[in-house]
């Protein structure tokens, strides 16, 4: 049974523990700037939402990487960089549409959540329950979607039905420099 990353942004006070928890376990160092999840702040509402990977089924980063750098992990399902194949391109950072898989200038690789191999640093740090590691089928979007709206300033929903696969699109050169 497959666990994931269930995070819960109404739990989630500020406190960026998981940020310090997840850069030192991957640095060695506390530098929330080096963390695989983030915490974004919503200023003015006073609210605090982590995000990280979802690792999704459907992995747009790993299907768009040209060097096939990124391959799951059977064990966690976790869809993990291997820094030694990857070359950096970060085609994989403009295909994830949730913006989770970051360049790392250190490095010139990129990196993203890799569960910490089925012992995420983030949700053991967590001292409210906003970040835990559940049975997978307690995420994905569906449960984001029922939270999304049920939040008091949730947007009206989509009339367009999400798309399955990325869009390519491709311009044609008119005219010239």
């Amino acid at each position: 049974m497959l666990k994931a990353l269930k995070l819960e942004p109404e739990k989630c006070t500020g406190c960026l523990q998981c940020e310090m928890a997840c850069s030192y376990e991957n640095t060695g160092a506390f530098n929330p700037a080096k963390s695989r999840i983030k915490v974004f702040t919503f200023h003015e509402e006073g609210r605090f939402a982590p995000y990280t990977c979802t690792q999704c089924d459907e992995a747009w980063c790993m299907h768009a990487c040209p060097v096939e750098a990124i391959v799951v992990d059977m064990a966690t399902g976790a869809k993990n960089v291997l820094e030694d194949v990857c070359v950096g391109c970060k085609v994989c950072t403009i295909a994830c549409p949730f913006g989770t898989v970051n360049y790392e200038a250190d490095s010139g690789k990129v990196i993203k959540c890799d569960l910490c191999g089925g012992d995420p640093w983030c949700a053991k740090a967590c001292p409210t329950g906003a970040i835990t590691y559940v049975d997978a089928s307690e995420t994905g979007m569906e449960r984001m979607r029922s939270w999304a709206q049920q939040s008091p300033d949730a947007a009206p929903p989509r009339t367009n039905p999400p798309r399955e696969k990325p869009l390519n699109v491709y311009l044609s050169g008119q005219g010239g420099m």
